[in-house]
């Protein structure tokens, strides 16, 4: 026998210093909870329509999600930054659980009534606004060192890996077996992914110190936010963005697949190559490192209007799906550089409260736009509420590039990279070691 053909006794397979267990466990359930999702929204808005909605119904159904979002964000923030994040992590995943699961029963038994998929989807959206900032804090609590952009480039490219085949898959399972049997799945994923994030290691992190009251967090994490241009301008930029970003993909889209496509499966197919997209952008992010973080960022932000410009020609599937895939591969661009940003400039005990500002900027408008995208097809058409959307994401991309810390933020070099900007005093809840046990 070669003995170089088999691995010498009690040599274990060695993990890159950044991949520690937290780090392993965090990217694992992520890519989970992600195959799940991006199925249920699909499985969602072909619920509606196969139960005698029309476009502004699935608009509030999508808006009746993001509404508790926005409401319970700022909260979650700070609570996350008080409590052990994975607490709060296994507990929005089991309110998740519970709301995909009751939502999978009502469309299975037949007829589920509008204002119960919309309470439903509420709770789910609060469950969220709960386990994102708590989520983003933990992630960037568990790395450190100059490889920092190449974890979270792994972790996205495991995460929007989940997307490719949670959208076909779900697009296809939707047309094969009908939306109940998606939406199923995406509550047991919610289970699995909750009983990872439950193993956690975090019996190493002292308890934060008391501090003022959760209204002092929030005001805390608040200059935070407003003391840095950069962050506060792509927020604004990115609120715009996403509220249209999300009404096309949540009303018009489906409709644009029912009509002209050939329905669930094609759209699922689209929303699939835009996640392989995603994964390829990841990829590339783990060997490329632009200097200028937020430049190079938001000028592969540009692409985004595409897909809704697509939709309102329309194009042929296969176009859409070019177009979708382009814009994965420069959106992940822009998501890794935003990470490490984030990461270079936020002190860790403040990560959670940041990060939560963060999304409540970025998802502030979703409801108001998701709801009006209906009667805005209504008073326009749809061709032209698409093409308003596309000009907007070109519009708002253009005018942040007006902000100078935006062109000018620069990636630090690996001597000062030694992690996020820490403060001594209330450490956060769980501020982990280094990943690779120095510290």
């Amino acid at each position: 026998m070669n003995s170089a053909a088999s691995p010498r006794p009690g040599r274990r397979l060695h993990r890159p210093d950044w991949a520690g267990r937290n780090y392993s466990l965090l990217t694992a359930a992520a890519f989970v909870t992600n195959l799940g999702s991006h199925g249920a929204l699909i499985a969602a808005a072909f619920a509606v329509l196969e139960n005698g909605g029309d476009g502004g119904d699935v608009g509030l159904v999508a808006g009746a999600r993001t509404l508790p979002l926005v409401l319970f964000l700022l909260i979650g923030g700070a609570v996350a930054d008080r409590v052990p994040r994975h607490r709060v992590m296994v507990a929005a995943n089991a309110l998740n659980c519970v709301s995909q699961g009751l939502f999978a029963l009502l469309v299975l038994a037949g007829e589920p009534q509008l204002w119960q998929m919309m309470l439903l989807t509420a709770l789910g959206g609060t469950g969220q606004a709960f386990f994102s900032p708590a989520a983003e804090g933990m992630l960037m609590s568990s790395v450190s060192g100059e490889q920092v952009s190449r974890a979270f480039a792994v972790f996205r490219m495991a995460m929007q890996g989940a997307a490719v085949g949670g959208a076909a898959l779900g697009g296809a399972m939707v047309a094969a077996l009908g939306p109940g049997w998606v939406l199923a799945a995406d509550a047991a994923a919610f289970a699995v992914a909750g009983a990872m994030r439950s193993f956690l290691d975090v019996s190493h992190i002292p308890p934060r110190e008391a501090g003022g009251g959760l209204l002092a967090d929030l005001r805390e994490g608040w200059q935070e936010f407003i003391g840095r241009p950069w962050l506060w301008g792509i927020v604004v930029q990115f609120s715009i963005a996403n509220a249209v970003v999300g009404a096309a993909d949540a009303v018009y889209g489906p409709l644009v697949a029912r009509d002209h496509l050939g329905g669930a499966g094609p759209w699922g197919l689209a929303l699939g190559f835009f996640g392989a997209g995603t994964v390829a952008g990841a990829l590339l992010m783990t060997r490329w490192k632009p200097r200028r973080l937020l430049l190079a960022g938001t000028l592969c932000v540009f692409p985004l209007a595409l897909p809704s410009a697509a939709l309102a020609v329309p194009v042929p599937i296969g176009v859409l799906c070019a177009v979708m895939f382009l814009t994965g591969v420069t959106l992940e661009v822009f998501g890794v550089s935003w990470m490490t940003a984030l990461h270079q400039e936020i002190p860790e005990n403040k990560l959670s409260r940041v990060s939560a500002y963060d999304w409540f900027g970025s998802v502030a408008l979703m409801p108001l736009a998701t709801a009006l995208a209906g009667p805005a097809e209504e008073a326009f058409g749809r061709t032209e509420a698409l093409w308003g959307c596309a000009v907007s994401i070109f519009t708002v991309t253009a005018l942040v590039l007006l902000v100078p810390d935006v062109r000018r933020l620069r990636r630090r070099t690996k001597e000062v990279m030694a992690g996020p900007p820490v403060e001594a005093a209330n450490g956060s809840a769980d501020a982990e070691r280094p990943v690779g046990g120095l510290g």
